[in-house]
């Protein structure tokens, strides 16, 4: 019996080894950083692109409230609700203390300063596919907009969804950390739009099911999901069943432009707010998003 107990301290003592080493936090270092200074001008482009605004920022903000990052919508999910933290440069409450490195890893590692697991509400999983010095660029203009004391709220998340740690675990399954690679069968305004969707854009965040770990379920990708705001669904994006086979890569530029669909009816619900963003960009980079969306495999919208 006493032997039987030993190796059973032994194997749960291998185990929780083995489970700390495999969820260890992995940040980049230092050396990944360009010698240059970010340009904040290249980062407000990126700012609209990512819709930082949309998550971070008061629902409903408008005009220049939309740059006050002081924390905004709740997320909710199946594993509890999500609160936007604060991403103004207050030192506090804010991330007006985290280096250039620490943001670059909060983006492509999903890791926070201290070296903990940030949870994949925030869309790391697509920001991971962004340039170092895209992110060091957005980084310089995050840091020109106002700072705000006002406290991030806690997630409310039960256990065993409370344990950061357990993250890392996740993260082998859906985070490769791979920058975004051009095809080079397909052309420049393909790969930019491919770049705008895949990485800031994070539009499969939306619309790509997920599976039951809550990951992109990328069999499946831009094929439409369940509308995390309530009911319906968001719409399938891609040219199969159920999709958008009847509009041109001109249609998708124009909706992101004005708000209005082909058939001249508005987006609505949560693309709202993401058509507003995407207004900022220049029409080339509207275009390319719409050249790069019509070229994706069909697929029938997701059940």
């Amino acid at each position: 019996m006493r032997r039987a107990l030993i190796v059973l301290v032994l194997l749960a003592a291998l185990a929780g080894g083995a489970f700390w080493a495999l969820t260890a936090p992995r940040p980049l270092e230092a050396a990944v950083l360009p010698a240059e200074a970010g340009d904040p001008t290249r980062g407000e482009a990126l700012f609209w692109a990512g819709g930082c605004a949309g998550c971070h920022a008061a629902p409903g903000a408008e005009g220049d409230a939309k740059r006050l990052l002081a924390g905004g919508v709740a997320i909710r999910t199946e594993f509890g609700t999500f609160h936007a933290p604060n991403i103004s440069p207050d030192p506090e409450h804010g991330i007006g203390k985290w280096s250039t490195l620490d943001f670059v890893n909060a983006m492509k590692k999903g890791l926070a300063p201290d070296g903990s697991h940030l949870y994949p509400a925030f869309p790391y999983t697509s920001y991971q596919r962004m340039t170092v010095s895209d992110l060091v660029d957005l980084d310089a203009f995050l840091k020109t907009l106002p700072a705000d004391a006002t406290p991030s709220r806690p997630h409310d998340l039960a256990f065993p969804y409370s344990f950061r740690r357990g993250l890392g675990l996740w993260k082998l399954l859906y985070l490769d950390g791979e920058t975004f690679t051009p095809d080079p069968a397909k052309s420049d305004a393909v790969n930019r739009g491919a770049y705008l969707v895949e990485g800031p854009g994070h539009c499969g965040e939306c619309h790509t099911p997920r599976t039951v770990l809550g990951g992109l379920d990328r069999a499946h990708a831009f094929a439409g999901a369940p509308n995390p705001d309530g009911p319906g669904t968001i719409p399938n994006i891609t040219s199969g069943k159920g999709g958008i086979a009847d509009w041109t890569a001109e249609d998708i530029a124009a909706a992101l432009e004005t708000g209005f669909t082909p058939d001249f009816d508005s987006l609505g619900g949560s693309m709202a707010e993401v058509q507003r963003n995407m207004a900022h960009l220049t029409p080339d980079d509207r275009l390319a998003i719409g050249l790069y969306l019509k070229q994706l495999p069909p697929q029938d919208t997701a059940p």
